[in-house]
């Protein structure tokens, strides 16, 4: 039988003895997807990428990179989106003006994470190419270096998704609507990391319906299956 009193986890600054150890607290993550896509003809979310869709890859890549509590903000076609993605363990929420500024789908994220996570990602629907291994050692970093910000850079510029410490949660639900997250990380310039990585994806977007094929192309070597997302 296990000695349960000589198996006591203690506390490194108290040295208080405790009976069992506390989890590391968890990270979230926002995937941002209520807009309209007015620029790409087609709806980007579900516009097929590979063998899933946009919005089904990035949330893969997030559950792949380790993040396992994900909350997507819908917007234009919620109600098809949330029928689309019912069977992937993603909470929601809904930024019912799609027209507005994204620190609006911001806040609406924010208020759905839970209150356990202490850092969350904000991820953008645009980017479904960036790798899973990206992701974790963005989180990685953050977490070794104590960061309260954390954004990647791929050779010298920078993007997303970027790490955010929930200290930060009321200035997160109150963004300046022009200036959004810029207007924070300029804020707290001083407590920005920026991490360099191997993948251009992170600085990369897909407003456009050529710039959707370029990326396709590249990343599968193949045109898209169908034109979906009409």
């Amino acid at each position: 039988m296990r000695d349960e009193e000589n198996e006591r986890i203690f506390h490194p600054s108290s040295l208080i003895p405790h009976p069992f150890a506390v989890p590391h607290p968890s990270v979230a993550a926002i995937l941002l997807a209520a807009g309209r896509s007015r620029r790409m003809s087609a709806f980007k979310p579900l516009l097929t990428f590979g063998e899933r869709t946009v919005v089904e890859a990035c949330i893969g890549n997030l559950r792949e990179g380790g993040i396992e509590e994900i909350v997507v903000v819908l917007g234009h076609r919620a109600d098809e989106m949330r029928e689309r993605l019912g069977h992937l363990p993603v909470r929601f929420a809904v930024n019912a003006d799609a027209e507005s500024e994204m620190g609006v789908s911001i806040a609406r994220g924010v208020e759905k994470v839970s209150s356990e996570a202490s850092a969350v990602f904000v991820a953008l629907v645009d980017q479904p190419a960036i790798p899973p291994e990206t992701i974790a050692f963005l989180n990685s970093e953050g977490k070794r270096t104590g960061a309260r910000l954390v954004v990647p850079e791929y050779e010298g510029r920078g993007g997303h998704p970027v790490r955010i410490d929930l200290s930060f949660r009321d200035e997160l639900m109150n963004l300046d609507p022009q200036r959004g997250l810029r207007g924070l990380f300029e804020a707290h310039h001083k407590e920005v990391l920026r991490v360099p990585v191997t993948s251009p994806y992170v600085a990369r977007d897909m407003d456009r319906w050529d710039d959707y094929l370029a990326l396709h192309r590249e990343v599968f070597g193949t045109e898209p299956l169908e034109k979906s997302g009409q």
